[in-house]
């Protein structure tokens, strides 16, 4: 798995409404997928194709506190790395924030299972079949 680096990767993921896009939506997130035909060889290097790229996107308008945005980032990293992903480009973004009444730490194990469970659903329309 490859990280997204650029705004030029991250625009490419997001802006596409094509036949080789297609997203997926839960209750805090969305997930859009790009498909790397030839014609991205410029933004997704051709030796690592093969692999998915995925990207983070967590405003802080959602997610007020550092610790809370870098415990979506970790979790949502964590799951793509063990999760087999089919081979293209992924973008995952924050779209609502966590009640805060529920989650009182931000950085809890409450709200921890909660983000990695949301995850696991709204990841599983990508994921490569064995």
């Amino acid at each position: 798995m490859q990280h997204l680096l650029h705004k030029s990767q991250f625009d490419a993921v997001l802006g596409t409404r094509s036949v080789l896009s297609k997203t997926a939506r839960s209750e805090h997130f969305f997930a859009h997928r790009l498909q790397i035909t030839p014609e991205h060889a410029v933004l997704f290097p051709a030796a690592i194709a093969s692999e998915a790229f995925v990207g983070v996107m967590s405003a802080k308008r959602f997610a007020k506190r550092a610790v809370t945005r870098n415990l979506i980032k970790r979790q949502i990293y964590a799951i793509t790395a063990e999760f087999p992903l089919a081979p293209a480009a992924y973008a995952v973004r924050l779209k609502a924030p966590f009640v805060k009444e529920q989650f009182k730490s931000a950085s809890s194990d409450a709200l921890k299972r909660a983000v990695r469970a949301e995850l696991l659903a709204l990841l599983e329309p990508f994921r490569l079949s064995a």
